[in-house]
């Protein structure tokens, strides 16, 4: 009998304090794709690659014509000027794998702009989760976005529009219908929790 008791009480404090959690998720890339200032820092980075890549197609095609040309002449050419040729191709390609590096590489100049740009967009939907997680006394809020798999999420529990809200930021009437309150059974009340 005391084993029973035990075995209940035990199970009693596992599982009492986990159905105490309250819980919500977001959709940063919903939230994201509202955003004004996400949309002109991801144009800015889009025009930067764009001008990067350019760059790098013109320096392909010189390295093309440089081979090109040597490959047509070399039959011409002395041992002294074949390896002067093939040692410009190859600081040619060298700098090439360079350029891009810098530009498009995990520390390049791509990365840290959009470190610059992006950081503070992020940085600024945290806080406004932050806030809403309080105001709502919410103990976990996922992303719906991120790595996390969701099977299954009931449209009640996503605090989107609030996250938006707080940033002052307008949802769209679209989703914000299918937000909160919908999605769930119509006979059931409304479990999402308020302040």
């Amino acid at each position: 009998m005391k084993k029973i008791v035990l075995i209940l009480l035990a199970i009693f404090c596992y599982v009492a304090p986990t159905s105490a959690q309250r819980f919500a998720y977001v959709d940063t890339e919903y939230i994201l794709g509202k955003m004004p200032e996400y949309a002109s820092a991801q144009k800015q980075l889009d025009l930067l690659a764009q001008e990067w890549q350019k760059d790098i197609e013109k320096k392909k095609a010189e390295i093309q014509k440089l081979k090109s040309d040597y490959e047509a002449e070399k039959i011409f050419l002395v041992d002294e000027v074949k390896k002067q040729r093939l040692s410009a191709i190859d600081l040619k390609e060298k700098d090439l794998a360079k350029f891009q590096k810098d530009k498009f590489g995990v520390n390049g100049e791509l990365f840290k702009k959009r470190q610059e740009l992006i950081k503070p967009i992020q940085d600024k939907i945290f806080d406004a989760i932050q806030k809403v997680a309080k105001d709502n006394a919410l103990d976990f809020i996922f992303d719906k976005a991120g790595s996390v798999s969701m099977l299954f999420t009931n449209p009640k529990y996503d605090r989107s529009d609030e996250v938006l809200e707080e940033m002052g930021i307008t949802p769209s009437e679209d989703k914000k219908g299918n937000s909160n309150n919908s999605g769930g059974d119509p006979d059931l009340p409304d479990e999402s929790p308020k302040n």
